[in-house]
């Protein structure tokens, strides 16, 4: 039975490294605009990851024009994913950082870890 489902399951992207909460990271994703395909550069801080096999996903939030915030969740295993570059890695004390999406400004600051 294991060995279906390991057929079945999504290869292992070896493009995306081992990401955690309030890293600063660049996710470089293709996208095809009809026949073209391109790839568009998404910057910001990872807020989670969910690390459940086939389905793992982490989630980056970056702040648009105007001071909007823009939420964006990527499969791990996606094959839509170029690269991710890891930037810095921030100190966190916690796995959720939801409560950046309450802050803008300094407030909404992470220390860089050493």
């Amino acid at each position: 039975m294991t060995d279906i489902l390991r057929s079945i399951e999504a290869p292992v992207n070896p493009n995306i490294p081992d990401l955690f909460p309030g890293d600063s990271v660049s996710v470089h994703v293709k996208i095809t605009e009809g026949t073209r395909e391109r790839i568009q550069e998404f910057k910001g801080i990872v807020l989670y990851t969910h690390n459940n096999g086939t389905n793992s996903t982490f989630t980056v939030r970056r702040i648009a024009s105007n001071g909007i915030g823009v939420e964006r969740t990527f499969l791990t295993r996606s094959p839509k994913i170029a690269k991710v570059v890891v930037e810095r890695h921030n100190k966190v004390r916690r796995a959720r950082l939801y409560f950046l999406r309450g802050r803008s400004g300094k407030s909404a600051r992470l220390k860089q870890k050493f």
